[in-house]
């Protein structure tokens, strides 16, 4: 492609970075589909992306367009540096060293600025929790090895910090603060693919809650572990895990809980091949949502809110899951947030479902191109969870004579030792 163009020249000078595209792509002999396949996206979205104009553009489309192309950033308004993060990392993860750096205050300030008014017993319990919610923010961009070690820890300071308290008040305070470390350590585990200690702590996370008295705690946790056996395989777990997290939370839940229940609810129904039952979860999950905005900000302990993109990626799994490629391609746009999401080990487990339905569609090239960028991102992470849903897609795909694309994916992973 001749960069200096009089075509190309005039649509960047104009900001109509969808035309440089557009050109690119036909002077490289690739269609809409060809080219969304390649960059995790559906053809609708290329096509919008092709006919924005001037209009602003979602920033994490354009670079991944811009890099598979090899388009010179400069041409669609990205600087060198920025353009690679942004297509690697989303475009809200372009200032990911400042967030390391900072996400410690940042978490901190609010709660510490309110503890000199409180009690001495409040303000120890309150202090501990900010430790928690800043791994909990450190999560989505750093390997879970790294995060392991300091957050048990922290879990066993927190533990002892609970058996010492003089009141049975200060007691329950604290215990909530071990229940969210400890689903963190299990969190962590899992995305480690150390299955057994994940089901430790989140038994761990479980029982503190319980202790805590905190009942919308207790269905957080009992969602969470239900959210882990689904995604193991283990649909009645999940499923009666689910039904005794709604018992905790009785008639009247807030939206964000009953929407989120909803989707890992449909992941369980999708564990057991029950595509009516999963498609009946995830509309409900999608109606409670609606109601998620006046909530804010989310209850504890929901750090972050619950959004129809998150709907839409649960029934994009689903799909997934089921076998059900119109469910992936009919939820692609909608959950284009999450798979450009700055959690980039949560962005490459959806992207190795994406894969799984383009797979099934007989669409190789791009089911491992995708899965290519997310093993790139488990690798880079150390995510045992992200390597592990590589070898099961791979072990999908059974041929004596596979294409370059399989044979170049398998050189990769094989290559790789956690």
């Amino acid at each position: 492609m001749n960069w200096s163009s009089r075509a190309i020249r005039d649509a960047a000078r104009q900001g109509d970075y969808g035309r440089v595209v557009s050109l690119a792509r036909r002077d490289a002999g690739l269609s809409q589909r060809q080219l969304g396949d390649a960059c995790g996206i559906s053809q609708s979205a290329v096509s919008r992306l092709e006919g924005r104009g001037t209009a602003s553009y979602d920033m994490t489309i354009l670079a991944r367009a811009a890099t598979h192309l090899h388009i010179p950033p400069r041409l669609v308004g990205l600087a060198d540096h920025t353009a690679t993060q942004v297509a690697e990392n989303g475009q809200h993860d372009v200032h990911r060293r400042n967030f390391l750096v900072g996400t410690a205050a940042i978490a901190a300030a609010p709660a510490l600025a309110a503890l000199p008014s409180e009690p001495a017993d409040t303000r120890q319990a309150a202090t501990l929790r900010v430790a928690t919610t800043a791994f909990r923010r450190l999560d989505g961009t750093t390997p879970s090895r790294h995060l392991s070690e300091p957050v048990l820890a922290h879990l066993r300071l927190t533990q002892t910090v609970t058996a010492e308290a003089e009141s049975s008040d200060q007691r329950a305070r604290l215990a909530a603060v071990g229940s969210e470390a400890a689903s963190l350590a299990g969190w962590l585990a899992w995305d480690m693919n150390d299955i057994g200690s994940a089901r430790t702590w989140y038994g761990t996370a479980i029982k503190a809650a319980r202790a805590s008295g905190d009942r919308l705690l207790t269905a957080y946790q009992l969602g969470s572990l239900a959210g882990f056996e689904a995604d193991a395989g283990n649909a009645a777990q999940g499923l009666a895990l689910v039904h005794r997290a709604r018992r905790q939370l009785g008639e009247v839940a807030p939206a964000i809980a009953s929407a989120w229940l909803g989707t890992v609810e449909a992941l369980a129904h999708a564990a057991e091949g029950n595509r009516a039952a999963a498609d009946a979860a995830l509309e409900q999950a999608a109606r409670h949502t609606e109601a998620v905005p006046d909530e804010q900000p989310p209850p504890w302990p929901w750090v972050f809110s619950f959004t129809p993109s998150k709907v839409a990626a649960a029934r994009l799994t689903c799909g997934a899951r089921l076998g059900l490629p119109q469910w992936v391609s009919a939820s692609q746009d909608a959950a284009t947030a999450a798979l450009a999401s700055g959690h980039e080990k949560q962005r490459a487990l959806l992207a190795l479902d994406l894969a799984a339905a383009h797979m099934a569609e007989g669409r190789l090239d791009g089911a491992f191109a995708i899965a290519a960028r997310a093993l790139e991102a488990g690798e880079r992470y150390r995510s045992g969870r992200v390597i592990e849903r590589a070898r099961s897609l791979r072990r999908a795909y059974t041929s004596a004579t596979p294409p370059r694309v399989i044979r170049d994916f398998d050189d990769r992973l094989h290559g790789i030792y956690l």
